[in-house]
């Protein structure tokens, strides 16, 4: 076994993969850029070598400084976790030149299913079921609509090279496939540097299931089961779970079947997954190959007990499988929500800055687990992918890993950026979610207009009113017990109380009961016990007799309630206090129009527009780029700029003015 390895990335899969080296008595080296010099995972790790400057290009993406580190630590081995590096041939090959193990297949083995047309058809060689399509090369857009008339409308034009919903259109007719090839086409030569495009026909009513594979150097291939990866936005995963609600025994034996064969056409090792379209009907297709740990491998690992990160270490180390096929059983349901550094209701833009407060839920074996590369008073970089962590939920059946993925997520507090948390808790209540009959569709049809308020309303706010209420209560009964109280002038302390959030005035009465308080609010009772005190940012306590979990903190004068999603900030007042509060005048706020305000923090990469210009509406006005995401601003009306406020390079917050119009 090894004694020492290197791992070649950064965050929550560096971590990870440090973990399961830790517990098998690796030593671990770390590599990080100027940017990650404080990050978790070089604190983790044994050693740390800096590696270059924050650009990926300039440091995670260079192999011959990835090398070097191996060189000055002593590394045996490098597990290339999942980005970066971890599916590019010439790194593995470079390393076996070297001598050292990539902890993942071999190169030849990577180049087969790195190119998604030669692995299409070494798919249909293996006889694995490919979709109906064209995989030779396409010379123009009007050969394209050829082909696509041939297959039949609707077809999907995909860049060979392509990944991350980048070099992908759907075309329903021949204008679709005419401007989509040639939009393809242009995306896949600027963003992978080979302009290479195939059509194949467009499944109906998809489902996005993969199908984990682990094979060692002695011809044993096992498939763990598969993973449901439907619910995706812009093409990427946004939760994961295992098994599918999807596809029964029969289909799932047939898929696993299917890719064992192609594993073992490659001559695979390692962990990998083989990534299938299953229509409505149950037919399934084969889409792509991917030679390298997935993000959401521990929903496998949750019902299957296996440690994948293990299981590739010891196979590169020479070791066999210590399982068969036979031996694999699904135990229970794991669901995984990807918890990433974005604002929901800004369409998901990116959030970047310092982690003010970072306090994941309490992890129990088995049942709720956490997957992470930060901490508390850390910095979310623009320069990286937006992940924060990885919350992962166990149950005996799929409805008790959605109820203890409510709990965890209402548990899960995270101060100082935004998050897509109320997005996961959303999901989480979403009755096409649990029903499980939703398909890569999902997101389109349930969000047509994004994301917004109204699709994370509370079913029950008279229960938040009533919270708000029962932590106003113990703040005064707090200090009247540090200050104390003269005999004779004890303060008196009213029943009743008016609750105001979202423009709405909810009267509470509230009473003592052991433990806690009773409060009635709306009709209804809730009575409330809890230990909760102030600086706790989770209140764990029971409501009416049922446990209750939710987030309560008080904010100057005001009530933060954060359950299932909503968050409100709610003002506890007397009932004199707040008819006197309807008496004072509103306060109107500021005309915005006139200024172009950056919509998420980032860098400014261009301003398009300069002062005395006239725009016309559509026309862009300036770009903006974080965690890897362009954002271009176009003007909403025709409008004259009166003043360019930021400089192209300059860092921008969250609403800062960028441009001002006459």
């Amino acid at each position: 076994m090894f004694k020492k390895i290197l791992i070649a990335n950064r965050g929550e899969i560096a971590c990870r993969v440090m973990k399961s080296a830790k517990k098998m008595g690796i030593k671990t080296v770390a590599v990080y850029s100027e940017a990650d010099k404080d990050s978790m995972h070089v604190l983790t790790a044994d050693e740390a070598v800096c590696i270059g400057p924050a650009a990926s290009k300039e440091s995670y993406l260079v192999i011959d400084k990835i090398i070097a580190a191996c060189k000055q630590t002593g590394a045996e081995a490098v597990h290339p976790g999942y980005g970066f590096l971890s599916e590019n041939e010439e790194f593995s090959r470079r390393l076996e030149e070297q001598g050292i193990i990539f902890i993942g297949p071999k190169h030849y083995s990577v180049a087969a299913m790195g190119d998604k047309i030669a692995s299409k058809k070494l798919a249909m060689e293996a006889k694995v079921n490919t979709i109906p399509g064209y995989n030779a090369e396409i010379t123009d857009s009007a050969q394209a609509v050829d082909i696509a008339k041939g297959i039949g409308y609707p077809v999907m034009i995909k860049a060979s090279a392509g990944g991350g919903g980048k070099g992908l259109r759907v075309a329903y007719n021949d204008k679709e496939a005419a401007e989509g090839f040639d939009a393809c086409r242009n995306e896949a030569r600027n963003s992978f540097g080979d302009d290479r495009v195939f059509i194949e026909k467009f499944v109906e009513g998809p489902h996005h299931i993969e199908i984990q594979v682990v094979a060692d150097a002695f011809g044993n291939t096992v498939y763990l089961l598969e993973r449901e990866c439907s619910i995706q936005r812009r093409h990427q995963k946004v939760l994961e779970e295992a098994p599918s609600p999807f596809i029964d025994d029969s289909i799932r034996k047939a898929m696993g079947e299917q890719a064992v064969a192609l594993a073992k056409a490659v001559k695979y090792q390692s962990a990998g997954t083989v990534e299938f379209v299953v229509g409505s009907d149950k037919s399934f297709y084969f889409l792509e190959m991917n030679t390298r740990l997935q993000v959401e491998h521990p929903v496998t690992e949750m019902i299957t007990g296996i440690d994948l990160v293990e299981t590739m270490i010891r196979v590169a180390a020479g070791e066999k499988l210590p399982f068969t096929q036979d031996d694999i059983k699904a135990n229970g349901w794991a669901i995984e929500c990807r918890i990433n550094a974005e604002d929901p209701f800004r369409g998901f833009l990116p959030s970047v800055g310092r982690l003010v407060k970072y306090r994941p839920p309490e992890t129990t074996d088995g049942e709720v687990r956490v997957d992470t590369g930060v901490f508390e008073g850390g910095e979310i970089s623009m320069y990286y992918d937006s992940m924060i962590a990885k919350l992962i939920c166990h149950g005996a059946t799929r409805d008790q890993a959605v109820s203890r993925m409510r709990d965890a997520l209402n548990a899960f507090v995270i101060r100082g950026i935004d998050s897509n948390i109320p997005f996961q808790a959303a999901l989480m209540q979403n009755e096409r979610f649990l029903s499980g009959t939703f398909t890569t569709a999902f997101m389109a049809e349930e969000y047509p207009n994004g994301f917004v308020a109204a699709d994370v309303a509370h079913s029950d706010p008279a229960l938040l009113a009533a919270v708000a209420a029962f932590g106003r209560r113990r703040y005064i009964d707090r200090a009247i017990k540090v200050s104390g109280q003269m005999p004779g002038h004890e303060r008196k302390v009213g029943s009743d109380w008016v609750v105001q959030f979202d423009d709405e005035d909810y009267p509470v009465r509230l009473v003592n009961i052991p433990g806690g308080y009773s409060a009635t609010c709306n009709g209804k009772q809730y009575d409330l016990v809890s230990d909760w005190r102030f600086g706790e940012l989770v209140f764990h306590g029971t409501c009416n007799g049922q446990p209750l979990c939710l987030q309560l903190e008080r904010i100057g004068l005001l009530y933060r309630v954060v359950h299932f999603g909503k968050q409100v900030k709610a003002t506890v007042m007397t009932a004199n206090a707040a008819r006197m509060l309807a008496l004072m005048p509103k306060k109107v706020p500021p005309d915005l129009s006139k200024f172009l305000l950056s919509p998420m923090p980032g860098l400014l990469r261009e301003v398009s527009v300069a002062e005395g210009e006239t725009v016309a509406a559509g026309e862009k006005l300036a770009v903006i780029e974080a965690m890897k995401m362009e954002n271009v601003l176009k003007a909403e009306r025709d409008c004259k700029v009166k003043k360019v406020v930021a400089k192209a390079g300059e860092s921008l917050s969250v609403d800062q003015v960028i441009i001002e119009f006459e």
